[in-house]
């Protein structure tokens, strides 16, 4: 790779496309792919743009992990010549696994391994995963600094720093033969960031200027929310407030793992106040280690202590880094909610400090982790009490403030729920770009840009790839008969008949779960089971001798009779066995 690479060549008669495969509509997911060359042309270049996961809601029942849809990677595997990461969080780089993964990857489909390219720190937070699954020699992972250039192909790809609440986070400038697309990656506006690293915006300014940003992809996640987004160093004063006042007590924190900036403080706050600080979770410990080895954290190996270690030292001297703000359920914070965490019991005489803000969607699962917590007596801090958090996204001034030093010919909103995008659309407008280029996208939605400008040129498959244990066992069908187990319950009807005589010999037999509860409901549940016999014995009587036929009579008179006296819609399991 070489510093101050030449900008791609504009070329009037090469479009570019950009395929949105995630992230739009929706808080993670982040995935999209940037073309160069005709549709149908087989060289052309695609390059990626993050590769990131997210997280289930309460009504994914069993779900564990939602993906992006990797059909139409898969069919343009040996075209795509680079994964480019804009920053270390899961909803960014959490999929690429998957991505690689055996069998329906795309890893087996290409003749040579998939180049990565992102910051040192950025690539050592998605190793992790990659590396579990066994999936490295599949990547060709490069280092990028800041403000370095790339090629991929005839694309020059640029680093531009970003601000966010992971370190090395970069804006992504891709110089195409039709002009600049800038993808503004998460960031905010950080004049006082923890590692002095800012957003660039001289860079931006400099681009915007000559030879000018014809496409902003820029982040929506904070757009409501009015002002600017406080700075993370913030918070630092806040933390040594708050040890300062704790005395005796035993103070325990929970953040994001990748939140590198939040640990360096809460634990420059601990060892001020006295304390020595042990991590607990296997991703805070890894993240620590790592950030230490790349020289991102600043913490003593002298102040460091292991987790087993903590009930020798008094209590008022240790803190402990934990896993589990977002109040995952095997979690250690959530573990240590429910008095199950083997590392520590807590008392009354514990401070509990949430340094997060929830993820929408994890609002129940954060809220039972604080009753719990309360419960065993702790003192709990979150942000609802004092500023303990600082938000790593661009607030609505924030955006203005971008958009005027952008001044792009078009806009699309992306990274965020639909009126997060919404939101955007509006900052755009207000800021001068044409109502009529500001376009609004979807997961899935194919745009072009040519020198007439930016259009919508068709959709890809997008939709949700459900993980549960194993990668695509799990589709829409098998989640709605989940949440219709969940909302109604099952009742499972057995009856085995002789085909050759046309009788009933065992049964009708009834198995319920979350119907009704058998041992109060002896006299419904004998009612039914006459119901069902009358019906097959009807059906048998008729000359019915198939069993799917017979299947579909014992469905249809148990579901009747369900929904007569109960009102309810259980899913119904006809079983009709030949003796």
């Amino acid at each position: 790779m070489a510093d101050n690479l030449p900008t791609a060549p504009l070329d009037p008669a090469i479009p570019v496309r950009v395929v949105f495969l995630g992230g739009l509509g929706e808080i993670g997911r982040n995935c999209m792919a940037i073309e160069q060359g005709a549709a149908d042309d087989p060289d052309r270049t695609v390059m990626l743009i993050d590769c990131g996961l997210m997280f289930p809601d309460a009504n994914m029942h069993g779900i564990d992990l939602i993906l992006p849809d990797f059909t139409y990677l898969r069919e343009n595997a040996q075209r795509i010549q680079a994964l480019v990461l804009t920053h270390g969080h899961e909803d960014h780089v959490g999929a690429i696994q998957y991505l690689l993964r055996d069998g329906d990857g795309i890893g087996d489909l290409r003749d040579s391994p998939l180049p990565i390219y992102a910051s040192a720190l950025t690539l050592g937070l998605a190793k992790n995963r990659i590396e579990e699954a066994g999936l490295m020699p599949k990547t060709d992972m490069q280092v990028v600094e800041d403000g370095e250039s790339i090629q991929i192909g005839p694309i020059t790809v640029e680093f531009i720093p970003v601000t966010h609440s992971v370190p090395h986070a970069h804006a992504i400038a891709v110089h195409t033969a039709q002009g600049v697309i800038l993808h503004s990656g998460d960031y905010k506006i950080d004049l006082t960031p923890v590692d002095e690293r800012r957003t660039d915006l001289a860079r931006i300014g400099q681009l915007a200027k000559s030879p000018g940003i014809r496409l902003l992809m820029g982040d929506s996640t904070n757009a409501e929310e009015p002002g600017y987004a406080p700075s993370e160093t913030s918070v630092g004063g806040v933390l040594h407030g708050l040890f300062a006042t704790q005395g005796d007590r035993r103070i325990i924190t929970a953040s994001f793992a990748s939140h590198l900036h939040r640990i360096q403080q809460i634990a420059a706050a601990a060892i001020a106040d006295g304390r020595v600080v042990a991590t607990l979770g296997l991703s805070m410990k890894k993240n620590v280690r790592l950030g230490r080895e790349l020289g991102v954290l600043d913490i003593p190996e002298s102040s460091l202590i292991d987790i087993k270690e903590v009930n020798r030292h008094d209590p008022g001297k240790v803190c402990i880094i934990s896993t589990g703000s977002q109040g995952e359920p095997m979690s250690a914070l959530a573990l240590m909610a429910r008095g199950e965490n083997k590392w520590l019991k807590l008392n009354e005489h514990d401070t509990v400090v949430l340094s997060s803000h929830a993820i929408p969607g994890n609002e129940g699962n954060v809220n039972a982790v604080i009753d719990g917590l309360l419960r065993l007596g702790a003192e709990v801090v979150h942000s609802g009490v004092l500023d303990v958090h600082a938000t790593g996204h661009a607030q609505a001034d924030d955006i203005k403030t971008y958009l005027s030093i952008v001044n792009p010919d078009w806009f699309v909103p992306i990274h965020g729920e639909y009126r997060h995008m919404v939101a955007n659309a509006r900052l755009g407008e207000l800021m001068g770009v044409p109502r009529d280029h500001v376009i609004m996208c979807e997961d899935g939605d194919v745009i072009e840009l040519t020198t007439k400008g930016l259009k919508p040129v068709g959709r890809v498959p997008a939709g949700y790839l459900y993980v549960d244990g194993i990668v695509g066992d799990v589709g829409q069908g098998v989640l709605r008969d989940r949440q219709k187990l969940a909302e109604e319950g099952v009742v499972v009807v057995v009856v085995t008949v002789d085909i050759q005589t046309g009788k009933v010999l065992v049964g009708p037999e009834i198995i319920t779960r979350g119907w009704v509860y058998a041992p109060e409901a002896e006299d419904l549940l004998d009612e039914a089971c006459d119901t069902v016999a009358d019906a097959v014995e009807a059906a048998l009587a008729k000359g019915i001798r198939d069993v799917e036929a017979l299947e579909r009579d014992v469905r249809r008179a148990s579901g009747k009779f369900v929904s007569e006296r109960t009102k309810r819609r259980p899913m119904i399991v006809p079983v009709v066995m030949e003796a």
